[in-house]
Formats: C-alpha cells, structure tokens, sequence
C-alpha cells in the first residue's frame, strides 16, 4: 500500500484509537503514546493480511493500553495520596483549530466520575467493558486481547458494569454549569450556608497532586467537611473571586462539563503561589456530588487552552 494512502487511512482513524486509548487507561499521554505505537506497528505490517483495519488498529491500541495499565497498577502503589484520571481541558468557547481530544469528552461516557470509577476497576475488567460497553467489540476479540475464554471475558464485563453502575448518570450540561456557577458564587462570598446549601449530602473531594504540591491526602467526605475544604481553598486560590478570575483563574471545560483552570502563580503581595491545577466537578440532584482537585503537573498534559 502507498505510504500516502497508509497515512491517510491511519488519520482518518486517530479519534477513534484517542478515544480508545484514553478510556482504556485514563491517560491522554498513554493515549496518544498508544495511536503513535499502533502507526509504527501498522507501517511495518503485511497490510495485505488485514481485512478490518480499524478493529486491527483497536485491537493493537487495545494491547499496548492493557500493558500500560498492568504498569500502572504498579506504580499506583508507591504512589502519594489518591490517584485521579488525567483531565481534558478544552476552552468553554468554540475551538478555532480541531481538537480529537475535545472531540472525544463530549460523549457522556468521558466524563471525570465515569473515568474515576474506571480506575478502581482491575486491567482485564476495563479493558473487557471498555471494548464491549463503549465501542461494541465482540466478546471473542476481548477473550483473544486478553488471554482468557470468551466466557471469563463476558464475566469480566458483567463485574465492571456493576461497578460503573455507583456512578450518577451525567446530568445535561445546563444543570451542571448553573449549579457550579452557584458554587463559585457562593464560595466568592464566603457564604459557608450557601456552600453547604449546594452541596449533596453523599459530597466527596478528591485530591490528586502525587506529592508535588499541597492537597487533601484522603478522600474528605460529608458536607460539613467540604464545606470548610472548600472555603479554605477560596482563601488560597481566590475561588469565586472575580478579580482572581482576572488575573489566574478561568472557567473552562474539564472532560465536557464546567470547571476551574488555575493558572500558576508566583508569590506576591502576601498571596501564596501556587503551581497550575484543575478542579472538575460532577452534579447530582441539583448539587455537588463530586469534586476533584488535579495538581501533579505529570497528569495535566491534557490541557488544550490557549494562553
């Protein structure tokens, strides 16, 4: 096959495999390391033994992202405090140059709490309900991905969805950015009943700076205990304040849904420095159920906001 032709065909399935890669592991570096693997694999390829090229390119993508996760497993271990899913960040306006991976967070199944719970799943079960659930690989190609009968494959996948199940359904994108909205609103004004007022009473934060900066190490649970999380984070960040949204703060999109993107920021005139992070949030009944606070500078290699 002509090496032009070859490039196109790849090209023409990048989204695809990014969206492959990115659900599989949670990464958008191991993602895009995953699609940049499966081209130099496919070059040296006898094409003519591939009758589907795009279940070929899935099922390679598939592998490279199930070793990725196998070493991951392992370095979450050693790893500081708790471990979150890397963000996408994309601007909350229209995008003047095309954005496969902004592309790829507007589908529901993208969204932080469903990349959470992805986490907590063991590699074969992700991969088995990733493939089955969300890109309708048959149970046979599963089985053959990862060394087990087609049986244990569907098995896997059954375990993995109940597990998926404990994740709220995403709610329309309105609602979520009104109640977050709400939340900034609140915590500008120091409004402890406010905050309180708008957070679900099952409210988790989750912290995830792997030792680099400052974050809460465990789960904070309960809204009393958010609340002053959070209000403690207005008095370091200017959470709310509209002239620290001027000078380092934006709102921006965090997997699809409305967040905040802090832009680092150096120590001055007695307001502490502080590194770039990102807080996501996920909206359940009309209030907060979920809030994250992504600080290592390793997993904020998604961010595709212009300066």
């Amino acid at each position: 096959m002509v090496a032009a032709l070859l490039a196109d065909l790849f090209e023409s399935h990048r989204s695809h495999l990014l969206s492959v890669g990115y659900r599989l592991t949670g990464s958008v570096s191991d993602a895009e390391d995953a699609v940049q693997e499966s081209w130099l694999r496919l070059a040296v390829a006898h094409q003519y033994e591939i009758e589907d090229l795009r279940a070929w390119l899935t099922t390679v993508v598939s592998r490279i992202c199930l070793d990725r996760l196998r070493s991951a497993s392992a370095r979450r271990e050693k790893y500081v405090g708790q471990w979150l899913p890397e963000p996408i960040v994309t601007a909350t306006g229209p995008s003047t140059a095309p954005d496969p991976l902004a592309v790829v967070v507007r589908k529901q199944d993208y969204r932080f709490a469903a990349l959470v719970v992805l986490d907590t799943l063991t590699p074969p079960q992700r991969v088995a309900f990733v493939l089955h659930e969300g890109f309708s690989v048959p149970f046979d190609e599963i089985a053959d991905i990862l060394g087990v009968s087609v049986e244990a494959a569907r098995q896997l996948a059954v375990r993995a969805r109940k597990a998926a199940a404990r994740t709220p359904d995403p709610v329309p994108d309105e609602e979520h950015e009104v109640v977050v909205q709400q939340l900034l609103a609140a915590l500008g004004r120091a409004d402890m009943d406010a905050v309180v007022a708008l957070l679900h009473p099952d409210v988790r934060t989750i912290g995830d700076a792997g030792g680099t900066t400052s974050t809460a190490i465990n789960v904070v649970s309960g809204v009393d205990k958010v609340a002053r999380l959070w209000l403690g984070l207005r008095r370091m960040h200017g959470l709310g304040d509209p002239e620290a949204f001027r000078e380092s703060l934006e709102l921006v999109l965090v997997n699809g849904q409305l967040g905040v993107l802090v832009h680092e920021r150096a120590f001055v005139d007695g307001r502490s420095g502080t590194p770039t992070r990102v807080y996501g949030f996920t909206v359940k009944d009309g209030k907060v159920w979920g809030a994250y606070d992504l600080a290592n500078p390793a997993k904020l290699k998604g961010i595709h906001v212009p300066h």
